[in-house]
């Protein structure tokens, strides 16, 4: 039987203490330290340090502190020239290469955290450049990480990227694409976090969340989500509303459909019960002086009690002046932008009578309000001036008329029996 001959190599012992001992400083490192920075943090002044704390900063820099002693413990118990030693050092390298980016990406997102606080964060978005950065950092970790494992200078392997130019390309052309999309995005200010904007093709139609380099994200407002390559919003065409917002007005255009059988000439008495409408007597002492003069000069020939000859008041003309008023004497509308009370062509559904104003309140809530409370006093005082919305027939309607006919019928039949 052969004796076997094991024998320890004399620097396992020293090589041990020394991984014990990074570990150990690591550790209390990473619960002191730690702690004393977070201690600073909680303070309402320490907005720096909060920020630092939640991006784990100092937990990434930490790992640096065992490599560190390895480094320096190393070269006093192996030669320089020994395998051991240049392979453990090939993994320490490697390791930094690893930690280093950790802690770039840490610090982009604090830059990020920082700049968000500013009210230029609102106008300019710089998540699309720092995920670039990220990017372009990744990449360079992996050039540098393989150059350590293949030994090679890493001007060896950048000067090969061009060979993969066309690979890169296709794998990052989203990344690419949305790069040259943010940057275009940011100059021409085309959309801001926090923009209501449409788009139709992809769904859209809320508030921007966020805008990222590949990316914009919509919450919509059935609070469903929508991401949008970000150079579809530079090659397709979207909605912002951020202009109407800014400029202090929300439009309202809709229209009440007149039925056209009701539209006629005002009768003496018609006047003289809308000349209690406090709305309607500048108008109607403006509008009947004028009318009277036309008439005196240009139809002094003419027989007036034609309706043809001369100039008259109409219920609808009357009730858009009436409209108008009401507008200009209304709170919630803004007084500074266009307002219009307008005839839109006539159609089977009537004449349409269109309201072209903007609320001086662009909350969407506060504008449906405003919107709601004035139809509702159009169409509830059309009856004043003897006009009707246009409504098309229901099933009530042809009942009620059946059941008027049968009536009619029955009554006839009655009269003819008693002849």
């Amino acid at each position: 039987m052969s004796n076997f001959d094991f024998t320890i190599p004399e620097y396992l012992l020293p090589l041990a203490v020394l991984f014990l001992s990074a570990i150990l400083l690591h550790y209390l490192f990473l619960k002191y330290l730690l702690r004393l920075v977070k201690m600073a943090g909680e303070r309402k002044s320490a907005r720096l340090s909060k920020i630092i704390v939640r991006r784990k900063v100092v937990n990434r820099a930490i790992h640096l502190i065992p490599a560190t002693i390895l480094s320096f413990g190393l070269p006093l118990i192996f030669e320089r020239s020994t395998e051991v030693y240049i392979n453990i050092t090939k993994i320490l390298s490697l390791y930094y290469i690893i930690a280093g980016y950790g802690i770039y990406e840490a610090l982009l997102n604090v830059i990020k955290d920082i700049y968000e606080k500013y009210e230029v964060s609102k106008r300019i978005s710089i998540s699309g450049f720092l995920q670039a950065f990220k990017i372009i950092g990744f990449l360079l970790t992996v050039v540098f990480a393989i150059s350590q494992l293949a030994g090679k200078s890493p001007v060896y392997f950048l000067s090969g990227l061009g060979a993969f130019t066309a690979i890169l390309l296709l794998v990052f052309k989203d990344s690419i694409l949305g790069l040259v999309a943010g940057v275009q995005l940011t100059t021409m200010d085309l959309v801001r976090k926090g923009d209501w904007i449409e788009m139709p093709k992809h769904g859209a139609d809320g508030d921007v969340t966020d805008i990222s380099l590949t990316t914009i994200r919509v919450r919509n407002f059935d609070r469903t989500v929508t991401s949008i390559p970000a150079y579809e919003l530079v090659s397709s065409s979207f909605k912002n509303w951020r202009a109407m917002s800014e400029g202090g007005g929300r439009r309202i255009m809709r229209s009440i459909n007149i039925d056209l059988n009701t539209i006629r000439f005002l009768t003496e008495e018609d006047l003289e019960g809308f000349r209690k409408i406090k709305l309607l007597k500048p108008y109607l002492s403006k509008k009947m002086s004028e009318i009277q003069e036309f008439n005196q000069i240009d139809c002094c020939d003419s027989d007036l009690s034609s309706l043809a000859n001369g100039r008259r008041l109409t219920n609808i003309g009357t009730f858009r002046a009436y409209c108008t008023e009401y507008l200009r004497n209304n709170s919630g509308i803004h007084q500074e932008l266009i307002q219009m009370v307008r005839q839109l062509q006539p159609g089977p559904q009537g004449l349409p009578l269109q309201i072209y104003v903007f609320t001086n309140n662009t909350d969407w809530k506060v504008f449906e309000s405003i919107q709601s409370d004035i139809f509702d006093h159009f169409l509830a005082i059309l009856p004043e001036f003897d006009l009707r919305s246009f409504q098309s027939v229901t099933g009530a309607d042809l009942l009620r008329t059946s059941d008027n006919g049968s009536a009619l019928r029955a009554a006839a039949a009655t009269q003819f029996d008693r002849t």
